[in-house]
């Protein structure tokens, strides 16, 4: 949450953008904008400028606030809440931050991550079948907008994936390009495979 000198700057920032809104149509206008850039087949690009239409429409200030607010930690947004806004104002800011918040930060991320990966998680299962049990690998990847994608295979073909990757990266990797505490985690992981396959052979 806000200290009180936060809270007054943030206070001040956002009555200033109330007074923006309180336009006759401005509200409308706003949120076609927003709707016209989230739902465009370049959005992606298109809303590196949303900020600079915004300022253009609202003033400067007011552009960069509610960038700001529909995409601040959720905290800090609840605060508005508390800052005697107008209701139609509010009840609009709390529907855009549902509706546009969460698909402009992830494509503000996007520019900053062009491969579009956010980040992933690796999780192991046992799928039991009459054939025995058998170990599987359930890979998740999230993307800029925030939709996971999920990859589930056996052991062996997740291995085969894995051996398959660091010979192709190997033939092209020169020496700055990977941090030695990785291929010491690399090493390892190798190693805990060789112990476990001798275990059980």
């Amino acid at each position: 949450m806000l200290d009180h000198e936060e809270r007054f700057l943030f206070r001040e920032e956002i009555l200033n953008l109330a007074t923006a809104l309180a336009e006759p149509g401005q509200l409308d206008n706003v949120e076609d904008l927003l709707a016209e850039v989230t739902t465009s087949p370049r959005f992606d690009s298109d809303v590196f400028t949303l900020e600079r239409s915004l300022q253009v429409m609202l003033g400067g200030r007011a552009g960069s606030t509610l960038v700001g607010l529909l995409t601040v930690d959720r905290g800090v947004f609840d605060e508005t809440g508390e800052m005697g806004l107008p209701s139609e104002v509010h009840e609009r800011l709390v529907s855009w931050r549902a509706r546009f918040g969460l698909a402009i930060d992830n494509a503000l991320n996007y520019l900053n991550n062009p491969d579009g990966i956010q980040g992933h998680n690796f999780g192991t299962q046992l799928l039991h079948a009459e054939g025995g049990t058998t170990l599987q690998g359930r890979l998740t990847l999230v993307r800029y907008n925030n939709e996971p994608q999920f990859f589930i295979a056996d052991a062996d073909v997740l291995l085969t994936m894995a051996a398959d990757v660091l010979e192709r990266l190997g033939e092209h990797l020169e020496p700055e390009m990977v941090d030695g505490d990785l291929v010491n985690r690399l090493r390892e992981g190798v190693e805990l495979v060789e112990r476990r396959a001798k275990a059980r052979g």
